[in-house]
């Protein structure tokens, strides 16, 4: 059982990771400071070092922090085997609303992560490639047509996603159900009327 004193220690580190994220999130990394952190956290600036060495140090930790829940979200979201069509696009529906759901748990998390991050950029590519990774397993499986591109389907649906959180989710306009259904009804079944020949 851990001792008073430890869980104290952990519940400072947790607030003060939660109003850094905050500060960073309003503010941007070189805009936020040390003393604004601890004062939004109720804590002392002395208190801060004893946890973290710099700004940068706990910058990073979010950072990392985000990315690593994030890449192991999307690493188990693979379908399983022997699913029927309605399986998979349930399967692909929930898979494409767990994602939503996470970037909408703490938004001030996301903003700095999927946004405000100086490596984002290179973020979602990692994502988009453990993405194509599962969308070529779901393919040989053969729930996707095997002509497809999937590595172009994966940076597609990341663009979607970053798009639609910037503009709809972390502004509350939208929530994680009301995003994934129609992006899924879009990669689904295209944009033709049902039973075109087009194809």
């Amino acid at each position: 059982m851990k001792s008073r004193k430890g869980r104290k220690g952990e519940e400072s580190r947790k607030r003060l990771l939660k109003a850094a994220a905050h500060e960073f999130s309003i503010r941007g990394f070189h805009e936020t400071k040390v003393s604004a952190i601890v004062k939004r956290a109720g804590l002392t600036q002395p208190s801060f070092y004893l946890y973290f060495q710099s700004k940068e140090a706990i910058f990073e930790e979010l950072i990392n922090d985000f990315h690593s829940r994030l890449r192991k979200l999307t690493e188990s979201l693979l379908l399983e085997t022997g699913l029927h069509a309605n399986d998979v696009t349930n399967g692909v529906l929930s898979a494409v609303e767990a994602v939503f759901q996470f970037l909408a748990e703490d938004k001030d998390l996301t903003r700095i992560g999927f946004f405000l991050n100086p490596e984002a950029k290179q973020l979602k590519q990692d994502v988009a490639m453990v993405l194509k990774d599962n969308l070529e397993a779901e393919q040989r499986l053969g729930y996707f047509r095997s002509e497809l591109e999937m590595e172009t389907v994966a940076e597609c649906l990341i663009g979607m996603i970053e798009h639609l959180t910037d503009s709809y989710l972390l502004t509350g306009i939208k929530d994680p159900a009301s995003l994934a259904e129609p992006v899924v009804n879009l990669l689904i079944y295209g944009m033709l009327p049902k039973g075109s020949d087009a194809r």
